[in-house]
């Protein structure tokens, strides 16, 4: 993020200045490592929860299409709290670390300036005494030359010759002589105390413009990461909010989601019972045919077989989709909204919307219609198996047919396209296979 590589480039440069200043140790956040952890925890719940969101599309099926739609909804918004609050936890941090950094810094310019201060006095006073240490080697030199006549003083003070050959010609066993020494010693001590206060003071004076520009741009860091921080926090209380509106909504729904539930499951419980008949009807017509042979056979007509009812021979099924992919088994499930447990009667094949559907078997279109719950629906009737039960397979939610009722139909064929007809709340194949007109799992079959 913007604000951490921002602190990454000015922390060192001043945590290098406040070890010169005085030996401050680098404050880092002591929480780094958990941040990490709650990071790293954010994005395995959002993975999880968008892992979860396939299954949880798949449990919803049948379900009322404004409770399903919320609750899809509540799932997106549960995993994105997550990473918003680690978002929110991480800015906070670099709010915290930044208010340390102006504290540190602000402490260390004081000290700076104060330091900056005692220099700038320390060279005036140490000038005062220079100029009188001068002052009375100046009037030393002069009673030199007066008691002697000689220049050695005079080029002393003008600069002609050294201190060294000055103070070697220069009588120093008498107590004043002895004076006058320390005098000049002192005026040697003084310059070159001068000249170490002066590049102190220049180097102090860079520090404090160092630190001045460290501050400023730790002012525009700090005011970076509150907005980032304010940000965040006002995105956790929208996400909070539509977390609590989205309940709302789910609750209100419910009542009316189990009744429109229990419509769509009759209406599908149907389907068995209508295809029962469908096969009654049609063996009662295989019984008749057949005695009818019989009679013809037994008054001497001749044989010659009948097709019967059936459309052929099918033992198994192969794959309705080119790359299956199951989503959702055939089985029991939980309804996470609703709370109950019912039967997916069909395994859930990913689809995307259009995605060309083929016929599992040879055999002929029984139904090319809509039905509650379904949506459109093709079901083929595959005639029966070797140990002579009733095949059928159904293919759902379509978003268009491509076979019509009464069609012959071979395997591979396309029937359909994948859709989102029904109470679906994705595009997705559910296939379901019938045998003697009671759903079982297709995956026996396939």
């Amino acid at each position: 993020m913007m604000p951490h590589r921002t602190t990454a480039r000015v922390v060192p440069v001043a945590f290098a200045l406040l070890l010169a200043l005085g030996g401050a140790t680098a404050v880092v956040p002591a929480a780094a490592d958990d941040l990490d952890d709650q990071r790293a925890a954010a994005e395995a719940q959002a993975d999880a929860k968008q892992r979860e969101r396939e299954e949880l599309e798949s449990s919803l099926e049948h379900t009322d299409e404004k409770l399903a739609a919320a609750a899809l909804e509540l799932n997106q918004v549960e995993a994105r709290l997550p990473i918003a609050e680690a978002d929110l936890a991480q800015a906070e941090a670099g709010l915290e670390q930044a208010e340390r950094e102006a504290a540190i810094l602000a402490q260390r310019l004081t000290d700076a300036q104060s330091e900056e201060a005692r220099i700038v006095r320390q060279i005036a006073d140490d000038a005062g005494k220079a100029d009188t240490a001068r002052e009375d080697i100046v009037q030393m030199a002069r009673e030199d030359f007066r008691s002697s006549g000689t220049t050695t003083a005079l080029g002393l003070v003008t600069g002609a010759q050294t201190t060294e050959e000055f103070l070697d010609g220069y009588a120093v066993s008498s107590s004043a002589a002895r004076s006058q020494a320390r005098a000049l010693a002192e005026l040697q001590d003084s310059a070159a105390q001068a000249r170490n206060m002066k590049a102190r003071l220049t180097a102090i004076r860079e520090t404090v413009a160092l630190l001045k520009k460290l501050a400023d741009e730790n002012v525009e860091h700090k005011k970076r990461v509150q907005e980032e921080a304010a940000a965040k926090k006002a995105e956790i209380e929208n996400l909070v909010a539509e977390q609590r509106s989205l309940t709302n909504r789910i609750e209100r729904r419910k009542a009316a989601a189990t009744r429109s539930l229990e419509q769509t499951e009759q209406a599908i419980s149907s389907i068995e019972a209508d295809l029962k008949e469908l096969i009654a009807e049609q063996q009662e017509r295989d019984r008749q045919r057949a005695a009818s042979r019989s009679g013809r056979d037994s008054g001497g007509t001749g044989g010659g077989g009948s097709s019967g009812g059936s459309t052929g021979t099918a033992s198994y099924l192969s794959w309705p989709t080119a790359n299956p992919v199951v989503t959702s088994p055939y089985g029991m499930r939980y309804h996470p909204v609703l709370n109950y447990w019912r039967l997916h009667a069909g395994t859930d094949f990913r689809a995307y919307c259009g995605t060309p559907i083929l016929a599992a078997n040879s055999g002929t279109v029984v139904y090319a219609r809509t039905i509650q719950g379904l949506g459109n629906q093709v079901l083929v009737d595959h005639g029966y198996t070797s140990s002579g039960n009733s095949l059928m397979s159904s293919y759902n939610h379509l978003t268009s047919w491509a076979v019509s009722p009464g069609q012959r139909v071979t395997r591979g064929q396309v029937v359909g396209y994948s859709g989102t007809t029904g109470t679906s709340t994705a595009c997705h194949l559910h296939f379901e296979v019938y045998v003697n007109g009671s759903t079982v799992d297709p995956m026996s079959y396939l």
